[in-house]
């Protein structure tokens, strides 16, 4: 689907972005790709590393529509990745985060629908389901105002969608990286022993993303089903030796993490491989749930990583950290 197309991704130097990037190129033949972020480096970093002449790298920020505007002039198809994620320093600066995440979320709807594009994949996180901190509160608005966005439309028919997950393994916002600097020494920092992540590979992420793109109506959130995992055995993973000293978790953060609150479960359907929750004005027809073989999940579902019926081992944790040049 993405052979002939222009695809525009915000934040497109994140880790998500730059991975999508790699994957587009490899097994597709987009036209041209727009990588639209604020970080000059980076930018020059990786347009050093891919030299593709089918990329085109702008720089600009969210926050701007007349330059989102101009970035998505004929873009087919948009990844919306751009966000101010790290959660204390969200809560420091909540007007900062508001205006990346949910301002930010705005201008790209309205410069979407105005430049006509087809189809939009919003990123959003499992802090957005159940918040208890800025960063997850302005993703969960952000949520919103995505799926609100197909009515917006109007007669234009772009459509929106929104693919939910947590961090992923290995990436800069992932706990592996800070315990892998740490590995010589004695002890290991654990916030809570009690504390458990989803466990899902950027791989994963990008099928998830295909996904919305090939199957969305229009207003849902795609969850990938993912593992498990206690953040003492990923600590176990890469110091099977070291000792923990606990320092308590930080402003803002949960012991657990969720992706689907009891909630949003009087609109979730189960595809098989992952979730979707639907917008209460969006629900499919009857006929069609059945055509894609979806079943609704009880109505007192959550999808929490300490309840999961899925659990990731230290065992496979160490092969895969090896298996993709992380090992220990």
């Amino acid at each position: 689907m993405f052979d002939g197309k222009r695809i525009l991704i915000t934040g497109g130097t994140g880790t998500f972005g730059e991975n999508f990037t790699k994957h587009l190129l490899k097994f597709y033949s987009p036209e041209k790709i727009i990588i639209f972020s604020r970080d000059e480096m980076k930018q020059w970093s990786l347009e050093e590393k891919l030299k593709d002449k089918r990329l085109r790298f702008m720089l600009g920020d969210v926050r701007d529509k007349d330059r989102i505007r101009r970035a998505l002039n004929g873009i087919d198809y948009v990844v919306h990745a751009a966000a101010m994620k790290i959660v204390p320093k969200a809560e420091y600066d909540p007007f900062e985060c508001i205006k990346t995440n949910v301002l930010g979320a705005m201008n790209i709807i309205d410069a979407c629908i105005d430049s006509k594009v087809k189809k939009v994949v919003a990123l959003s996180t499992d802090k957005a389901s159940s918040p208890i901190n800025v960063y997850g509160a302005s993703k969960l608005l952000s949520d919103k105002v995505f799926s609100a966005a197909n009515n917006y439309a109007g007669m234009q028919n772009t459509i929106f969608t929104v693919v939910r997950y947590g961090n992923v393994m290995g990436s800069r916002g992932s706990v592996i990286p800070y315990f892998q600097k740490l590995r010589n020494e004695q002890k290991l920092p654990i916030t809570d022993l009690r504390m458990t992540r989803f466990m899902i590979t950027i791989d994963e992420g990008i099928e998830l993303v295909k996904t919305a793109f090939q199957t969305c109506r229009g207003g849902e959130i795609f969850v990938k089903k993912v593992p498990s995992m206690k953040i003492v055995d990923i600590a176990k993973s890469i110091n099977s030796k070291a000792k923990f000293d606990i320092i308590g978790i930080r402003p803002g953060e949960k012991i657990h993490e969720q992706l689907i609150s009891s909630d949003e479960a009087k609109y979730t359907y189960d595809y098989g491989n992952y979730y979707v929750i639907y917008s209460p004005y969006s629900v499919p027809d009857k006929r069609s749930l059945a055509n894609d073989k979806a079943t609704k999940v009880n109505d007192d579902f959550s999808y929490c990583s300490g309840t999961n019926s899925t659990w990731m081992t230290q065992n496979q944790l160490t092969k895969w950290l090896h298996e993709n040049n992380m090992g220990v």
